[in-house]
């Protein structure tokens, strides 16, 4: 008999661990729905007995049939199967009466409902309900052992990424307890916190390429076009993901070494990818089917999850109106396909990366690197420090405290290290203070028809773990059976996009057919092509081709400063002065002046990327707020400099200091780590330090 359709205690045990709360779900449905009848309260006993048999019978053959089929085939057997399984408990159990499907559907909404409103007034979220089994399982095997966490092998590393969380916004968390999690490592002395620099591009694809692979040299942005191929960057895209790790990997990732990537834009070279954008446009990879089944498949999970998405949705709703009628400023329209992708991300993949990251911590992998997006997503849209984004990192919060529960049943002693990828910086958009686009104002400086003109200052960042997600769903295990799959997969090609925006600008190898002009925003730094003109058009010809484009950019209010290339390398060209980069003169006024003393740094490296755009255009910077103005719809943003947005955070074990030789010291009074590139360096070496990886003499800085 396939392993697959034995039924293991862990079966058994996630079929019984909802039988109480269900039982009570299943009385108060009784009293508040008109089609289902319960006699006695013991029958809701009864009934929760009969699903949670049907449902420990049920589960391996729904592996059996993740892999046969594919997890697509096996979730939507999945839901069907709960309805039955739930209308068989109630036929067959005396003294229960239900009228029809649309009553067992209706049970089945409530008693999901019932459950989150319950976990809710409780404080446990539906992440610790999944990974509950797998904690009581662990404890269970450590009392049977009687020893406290085994230690015949090395210590394991759970690496969490709070996508664009601010150093100084952790720093509030902690000192104002709404980060409890936190906030006890800190002031326990078990953690220590300290900020990196992000440098430009501070954008996920440009840090998580560095954090992951060691370095993110040609990623200027986090989307670029090349004007080798004529073709259109978009880092979480993942066609466009594939081919950006295949230049940076060299086999050596942070991950390499039996590590699992979680719902990550890059791989790290781990040999478990879930949910990881460069991966899911390769056809024939092993995905996560039976863990997705497990996530779905128990009674009532999948209508639990169904109504908290849904909850998720109607508050973003009524939190986005009441910006409106209060009148906060700054913000922007919260409507439209970000609605559905909060409840997604907040909900959906908070869950998913929970309960794979816990698996995978009971199976003991050496490191975990996971990618949480749910604050991202939402300051975006709502503001770096409003309530819903304060709330957002309150839940994620919530999820280190499971995890830490996991860990201390695992069969590895896990250490925890936090970080983020980059910070975010506030402001009206350059389209709200100018009443235009960046697009237009380019063109118009240009002189350049709209027609012939590509732009994509769209927001497109929050499209990519949804993407990965689906990818994983349909193709998982074997290529998709069903109908809907196959047309879905090939529509996607190689981009492997099935949901979203896709790109307009395609490969040409004919100079005539590729536009005049190219704009694409990244946050408040905004690039600029000329791709029929070939190599890097420098400011002589600027200046002498199109002598109204820049100083008619810098007209422009909300525009600080543009960077172009010359006969004396990078200048940064504002109002009233000039810097030469690779000289460190200035001319006039500084236009660099307020933005700190790395700026320069940061764009001599990224002027110099060989992806790097004809024009950098780059927002002012509010001198007293620190706003800047982003060149994309949102009102949280990161990308150039300014603000919050360079801010990164690192909390790691107080045993494992930073190594002095790492920090940089170029800024009198700081010492940090400088670039992603040297957070990398850090892990590597507390990975190797610790037991987690191979430690390779050959590696840069190890």
């Amino acid at each position: 008999m396939p392993r697959s359709l034995i039924i293991s205690g862990r079966d058994l045990r996630d079929a019984l661990i909802g039988l109480v709360p269900n039982a009570a779900a299943l009385l108060v449905s009784s009293w508040v729905l008109a089609g289902l009848e319960i006699a006695h309260w013991w029958w809701a006993f009864a009934v929760a007995a009969v699903t949670a048999a049907v449902d420990a019978t049920a589960r391996p053959a729904l592996r059996l049939v993740a892999g046969l089929a594919g997890a697509f085939t096996a979730l939507f057997l999945g839901l069907t199967a709960q309805v039955a399984l739930i209308m068989l408990a109630l036929l067959v159990v005396p003294g229960v009466v239900v009228t029809g499907v649309e009553a067992v559907a209706q049970t089945l909404l409530m008693v999901g409902l019932l459950a989150a409103v319950t976990r809710s007034v409780v404080s446990v979220n539906d992440s610790s309900y999944v990974v509950g089994d797998l904690i009581r399982r662990g404890e269970a095997r450590r009392r049977r052992s009687g020893a406290e966490v085994p230690r015949e092998i090395p210590c394991g590393v759970v690496i969490v990424q709070i996508d664009g969380l601010p150093y100084p916004l952790l720093q509030n968390g902690i000192v104002s307890g709404v980060l409890p999690t936190l906030s006890h490592w800190v002031r326990s002395g078990s953690h220590e916190m300290t900020p990196w620099w992000a440098r430009v591009p501070s954008t996920t694809p440009a840090s998580q390429a560095a954090l992951l692979h060691g370095g993110n040299d040609g990623i200027p942005a986090f989307r670029w076009y090349e004007k080798d191929t004529g073709r259109l960057m978009v880092a979480n895209r993942p066609g466009d993901a594939a081919e950006i790790e295949s230049r940076l990997s060299d086999g050596r990732g942070l991950l390499a070494d039996g590590g699992v990537s979680v719902s990550n834009m890059f791989s790290g070279d781990a040999p478990t990818s879930l949910m990881v954008m460069s991966r899911a446009a390769r056809r024939g990879d092993l995905g996560p089917g039976s863990a997705y089944i497990r996530f779905f498949f128990s009674p009532f999970v999948a209508a639990r999850t169904l109504v908290r998405t849904v909850a998720e949705i109607v508050k973003e709703l009524y939190q986005g109106r009441q910006q409106r009628v209060r009148g906060i400023e700054p913000r922007i329209p919260r409507r439209g396909a970000y609605v559905a992708l909060r409840g997604i991300t907040n909900v959906v993949l908070r869950d998913l990366n929970v309960a794979l990251v816990a698996e995978h911590m009971m199976a003991a992998a050496p490191v975990i690197f996971v990618d949480f997006v749910d604050y991202d997503e939402i300051a975006h849209h709502a503001g770096v420090s409003r309530p819903e984004s304060i709330d957002a990192l309150a839940g994620l919060d919530l999820t280190l405290r499971t995890l830490e529960r996991v860990a201390a049943a695992a069969p590895r002693d896990y250490r925890f290290v936090v970080l983020s990828d980059h910070g975010q910086s506030q402001g009206t958009t350059f389209r709200q203070l100018t009443g235009r686009t960046l697009e237009a104002a380019v063109r118009e400086h240009a002189g350049t028809a709209p027609g012939q003109t590509v732009a994509e200052t769209g927001d497109v960042e929050g499209w990519g773990p949804f993407n990965a997600l689906l990818r994983d769903v349909l193709t998982t295990g074997r290529p998709p059976r069903t109908r809907w799959a196959r047309r879905r997969v090939e529509r996607a090609g190689d981009s492997g996009m099935l949901a979203g925006p896709t790109s307009a600008a395609t490969p040409s190898a004919d100079e005539g057919e590729r536009p005049e002009l190219v704009v694409v925003g990244s946050g408040n730094l905004g690039l600029v092509w000329f791709p029929r003109r070939p190599g890097r058009v420098g400011a002589e010809t600027l200046t002498e081709d199109l002598p109204g484009l820049i100083p008619g950019l810098l007209t422009e209010p909300g525009i600080g400063f543009v960077v172009v290339d010359s006969a004396r390398g990078p200048l940064v060209m504002g109002r009233a002065g000039i810097r030469v980069l690779l000289e460190d003169l200035v001319e006039g006024r500084d236009p660099l002046a307020g933005f700190g003393p790395r700026a320069a740094a940061d764009l001599i490296r990224v002027a110099q990327m060989r992806n790097a755009p004809d024009l950098y255009v780059h927002s002012t910077l509010h001198a007293r707020t620190g706003e800047v103005h982003a060149f994309e719809e949102l009102v949280g943003s990161h990308g150039g400099l300014g603000g919050w947005q360079n801010q990164a955070v690192l909390v790691h074990p107080a045993g494992w200091p930073v190594d002095p030789d790492l920090l940089d010291r170029t800024v009198e009074g700081e010492e940090l780590l400088y670039g992603a590139d040297m957070v990398h360096r850090q892990l590597v070496r507390w990975l190797e330090r610790c037991g987690a990886r191979r430690a390779d003499a050959a590696a840069p800085g190890s």
